[in-house]
Formats: structure tokens, sequence, C-alpha cells
């Protein structure tokens, strides 16, 4: 359970700096590093695409991982006090 945590914490870290590397307005990366020469560096396309599919697969690790935690938590047996009936 300890190194589910640990990954989800580490991905939500990763999927926190690859939002906010993005432009909300299309520019991206691209424009970062100065229009002309990322184009040149990394292509302009390819950079927010790419950006783009990491997010995507951290986000959706991210669901996997939380659902996965739960999963393992939930079947250990109930945590909290029952009621039961007299």
């Amino acid at each position: 359970m300890i190194l589910i945590t640990i990954l989800i914490a580490a991905i939500a870290f990763f999927l926190i700096a690859a939002v906010l590397i993005q432009n909300p307005k299309g520019g991206g990366v691209d424009s970062t590093f100065g229009g002309a020469q990322a184009n040149q560096m990394f292509g302009a396309a390819r950079s927010a695409d790419l950006i783009e599919k990491i997010t995507w697969g951290l986000a959706i690790a991210l669901f996997l991982l939380c659902i996965l935690a739960t999963f393992i938590v939930g079947s250990g047996g109930e945590v909290g006090p029952t009621l039961q009936s007299q």
C-alpha cells in the first residue's frame, strides 16, 4: 500500500507539472522557448501533442491507481465501528 501511495503522489506531482507546462491559449512549449527556436528544437505541433499525450497518460494512471488503492484498502475488512442489531 505504501508503494501505491508513493506512486500516486509522484504521478500527481508530474501531472501538475504537465498541466502547468501547457499554455491554455494553444501556445504550450513552443511559445515558452521563443516561437521559431522551439519549432527548430522540438517542432511546435509535435511538442504540444506530446505534452497532451503525457497529460492524458498521467491522468489515466492516477485514476487507475486510485481505484486500485480503494480496492486494496476496502478488502481489509471493516475499519470503523459497526452498528449491531440488538
